[in-house]
């Protein structure tokens, strides 16, 4: 599975932006699909994932700002965040294989799109 992602930028506080991931080789029938962040000497943590039916989690820090979704095809997962804080700010990866927030269950990663608030 190769994942893209793209949609990220800078954006002023309080902004809104919107992620995509797009998967190819495999759809997420099955499987989970999510989005983690990493901001600079911090630890990658989750943010949102999604099943194959729709179940969504989110990390208590972006419940009710951030949504994740995928398409019908299941290839395709997006993350809409929106009033944006600057602690938002960080590398967001696409993630495919775990409903869960654990790095280590992911099977694949993207390669990473960049968020910057100020």
């Amino acid at each position: 599975v190769q994942l893209v992602e793209s949609g990220g930028d800078s954006v002023q506080v309080g902004g809104s932006l919107r992620l995509s991931c797009v998967a190819s080789g495999y759809s997420i029938d099955g499987y989970c699909m999510g989005w983690f962040r990493q901001a600079p000497g911090k630890e990658r943590e989750g943010v949102a994932t999604i099943s194959s039916g729709g179940r969504e989690a989110y990390a208590d820090s972006v419940k009710g700002r951030f949504t994740i979704s995928h398409d019908k095809g299941g290839r395709t997962s997006y993350l809409q965040m929106n009033t944006l804080k600057s602690e938002d700010a960080a590398m967001y990866y696409c993630e495919w294989g775990t409903c869960s927030f654990r790095t280590s269950a992911v099977l694949y990663w993207g390669q990473g799109t960049q968020v910057t608030v100020s």
